[in-house]
């Protein structure tokens, strides 16, 4: 059996030279993760397979709640994305009219000047990632779900939370953010999301329309730190950043190689075994964890010719960096734009890298992300 050590420094600091040795050893995996090891999926088409594979559920009777929440206030935890099966796809399809890739495209002209505000307002040595990034998909999705502009900066507070993935925080900050949604909620917008959610209560109970309210909000983060690694990456590229700067409509397909080559997620959230199973060959037992390693899924030759080449014109629609199956990221067309339109603006104005990324790493064996991303302006 080959074993991945996911507290390795050496896993931590090149994930992606670890998982190409894991997906070479074997098809299925075992992560030694401190308290709950699992299993991970290397290929990219098992990994397709067992993400719409009924067998392997998110719900578990396992599920623990986020560190620090106060009493009274876990009922809102159970979120759409802990949900399998009918109670998943009834929430799905409620909010789901809002996150098309037209409405996306359609929202583009609200998204551009929400990011020439904040590349206004960029202090002369900006941390890219706090400065802009970070921000940028909060203001979205608060324009997009209809928050109210003085209950925006916590939500920007709360956002950032999430995009650090600071369990400890986000407990504290549980009580603020229900409350929030509750008052949002209760005052019946009527624009944006949550008019077209309040419309559609009769089929939602009240702790279901705040939890979806606040988990939609803060979901919204995946570009956060797509866009900050998206910049590492491509402002290491010289010969990347002139073409793009030559032909924009190279910007959709750089999105999707970025999101193969760079995304944030290095694992998927585990799926539980619901009943005994072989999968590919591993004996699964019911209730152990299943991942898949979206670090070798991506890179898998079988999927990607020359995988290991950043090839921006590949086409790479098919990673699974936003995942695949019922769980496929309800907002990925919205994070899609959000980053062709953050990227264009950037590649507009003259910047400089003002510190080496890999230094900047966060030690998270889950997440590939940054934890400051410091520019010069004017280069």
């Amino acid at each position: 059996m080959y074993e991945v050590e996911l507290t390795d420094p050496a896993v931590i600091r090149d994930p992606f030279t670890a998982y190409r040795h894991a997906r070479e050893a074997a098809r299925v995996v075992r992560l030694k993760v401190p308290g709950m090891p699992m299993w991970a999926l290397t290929g990219h088409g098992d990994a397709r397979a067992m993400l719409t594979d009924p067998r392997f559920a998110i719900t578990s009777s396992s599920f623990v709640g986020i560190p620090g929440v106060p009493a009274g206030y876990d009922e809102y935890l159970r979120t759409m994305s802990e949900l399998d099966g009918p109670d998943h796809l009834r929430l799905r399809r409620l909010a789901a009219p809002a996150f098309t890739a037209r409405r996306a495209q359609d929202f583009r002209a609200d998204v551009e000047p929400v990011v020439a505000k904040l590349l206004a307002a960029l202090p002369p040595a900006p941390d890219l990632l706090r400065d802009f990034a970070k921000p940028l998909p909060m203001h979205v999705i608060c324009e997009l779900v209809g928050i109210p502009a003085g209950e925006r900066p916590a939500w920007v507070e709360w956002g950032a939370i999430v995009a650090d993935f600071d369990a400890p925080r986000l407990g504290g900050a549980i009580p603020g953010i229900v409350e929030s949604a509750r008052s949002i909620v209760a005052a019946r917008p009527r624009t944006g999301l949550l008019a077209d959610l309040v419309a559609a209560e009769d089929r939602l109970t009240d702790t279901e329309l705040v939890t979806l309210v606040w988990h939609l909000v803060l979901a919204g983060q995946t570009p956060a730190n797509l866009i900050a690694n998206a910049v590492a990456e491509l402002w290491a590229r010289p010969d990347a950043l002139a073409a793009l700067r030559a032909d924009p409509s190279l910007l959709p397909g750089a999105v999707d190689e970025l999101m193969r080559w760079c995304g944030p997620q290095l694992l998927t959230v585990p799926r539980h075994a619901t009943e005994d199973v072989d999968l590919f060959g591993t004996a699964v037992k019911a209730g152990e964890p299943v991942t898949v390693a979206i670090a070798a899924a991506n890179r898998d030759p079988r999927a990607f010719p020359d995988p290991d080449d950043f090839d921006m014109t590949r086409g790479a629609a098919t990673h699974l960096g936003f995942g695949h199956g019922p769980h496929f990221c309800l907002g990925a067309a919205h994070a899609r734009v959000q980053t062709e339109v953050a990227l264009s603006a950037l590649l507009a104005r003259g910047l400089t890298l003002a510190a080496d990324p890999v230094e900047l790493r966060a030690p998270d064996p889950g997440t590939w992300r940054l934890t400051a991303l410091p520019v010069r302006l004017g280069g």
